[in-house]
Order: structure tokens, then sequence, then C-alpha cells
């Protein structure tokens, strides 16, 4: 339908709906290779509104706002979600990348954007083998000259703190800001994200997907396609490639 317009006039925030629920009921249960897979990391709905917070004010004190593009370069893992949240509340533009994507596959993407920030990894395990990328994210950085900061976060060596340099900060670091949760309130079709085609024919192209427009395709997938309720549980396996 060229040129409609839905819901005109409304104003809403995604991020602020995905954490209406604030108790401690688990939001987020992970388990990853590369921290081990005896290790459960479970994230309660208050406590993943109290990380996106941090994450939120970390965005703001390094210049992110309404409109600006945040590009991560991360596993599918909690501080993907968190810092996809945090970017949402701002009225900021995600789009992410997984890390077993090389340079060009990334650059190919994210150049697009002219983005402000990126989130990376310094690596990962798969196999049983370790898959560092601290070359890629340098290589990542030169090729995005519009970078204000990149933030990595210690992954594949989480008892290391990242090198710090005039661009990068740790995600410690990044979190280690308070202020209160707030939310943007943004027209219907404001932008949420931009997924990519798969660049078979050409260079990926971008697919922006709004805030209310996602907010509702996720209500309809979740409450009628899946019929998921408060006490059930749904078990995504993929990377943030897909």
């Amino acid at each position: 339908m060229p040129g409609a317009s839905w819901f005109p006039g409304a104003t809403l925030n995604y991020a602020e709906h995905a954490l209406a629920r604030r108790d401690d009921h688990p939001a987020l249960i992970a388990r990853s290779e590369t921290r081990g897979l005896e290790h459960t990391t479970t994230v309660t709905s208050a406590e993943l509104a109290r990380q996106v917070a941090g994450v939120r004010a970390g965005l703001v004190k390094l210049g992110v706002g309404r409109g600006d593009r945040v590009v991560a370069y991360l596993p599918n893992i909690p501080e993907a979600v968190v810092a996809l949240l945090a970017t949402s509340s701002l009225g900021a533009i995600w789009s992410s990348c997984s890390p077993d994507f090389g340079t060009r596959a990334v650059v190919d993407r994210f150049s697009q954007l002219d983005p402000k920030v990126l989130f990376a990894v310094d690596g990962y395990r798969y196999g049983g083998k370790d898959f560092d990328r601290t070359t890629e994210i340098g290589e990542i950085e030169r090729s995005l000259p519009s970078l204000r900061a990149t933030v990595v976060l210690p992954y594949l060596r989480p008892n290391e703190t990242p090198a710090r340099t005039e661009k990068r900060v740790s995600w410690a670091e990044l979190v280690s800001e308070s202020a209160p949760l707030e939310f943007a309130q943004l027209p219907f079709e404001h932008p949420l994200w931009v997924l990519y085609t798969s660049g078979t024919t050409g260079l990926p192209k971008g697919l922006a997907h709004s805030q209310g427009g996602i907010l509702l395709e996720h209500l309809k997938s979740i409450s009628l396609h899946q019929d998921l309720g408060e006490s059930d549980r749904f078990f995504w396996f993929s990377t943030t490639g897909w």
C-alpha cells in the first residue's frame, strides 16, 4: 500500500513495551559454548531493565540520540538484547551482524548507515575452536569513518580488559553510567532497526522496519501464531545474522 500512513499522530516506543514487566521473573536464559555450556546466564525482568538503563546512559554520554545509528558485531547473547533495547529507548536505529561474518560482509552492510557507535566482541568459541575478532574490529572501524566510539565486550577473554584507544571503551565502562530509564515517544513509522537482503545479487540492501510495525508483528507472532503466555518459554537457536 504505497504512501499509506499507519496510525498518524500515535506515538510509542518498542523498548517500553518489551520492558513492561519489572519483577524477578526470568526474561532471558542464555547458554553458549564461549561462556561454557555448564554455565547458564539468567536475567530477570527487573535486572534487564536496569541493564538497559545503564547502556542507555552510556550511549547518551557518547552522543547517541534520536535517529542515530548503532550497529553491533555481536553474537546472540543477553548483551545484544540489552544494547538493542537501549538503542530503541533513545529512538536511535539498530542494526547487527554476527561475528562469524567477515570484514567485507559487515562493511557492505554497516557502511550504508553511517553509524555513530559500534558494539563488538573480541571473539567467540565454536566447535572447540577460538575465533579472535580483534583484527576484524580494527578493519571495520577504519572502514566506517562516521564512528564516534566502539564498545568492546570481552566475550572470548572475559578476564582481560580490552585495550583502550581514543575511540574504544569497554562494555564495563559503558554500563558504569547511571540514569533513570526513559523512553522517547516516537511516531509509529519511526525506524527501529535495519535488516539486509542476502547480497547474492550485488550489495546487501537495507530493509528498515518500524517501531510500531515490529511491535504489532511481535504481538501477532507471539500471541496468535505461537500462543505464548506469561509462563511459557521461547527458545531461539540462531545467530544475530538471522
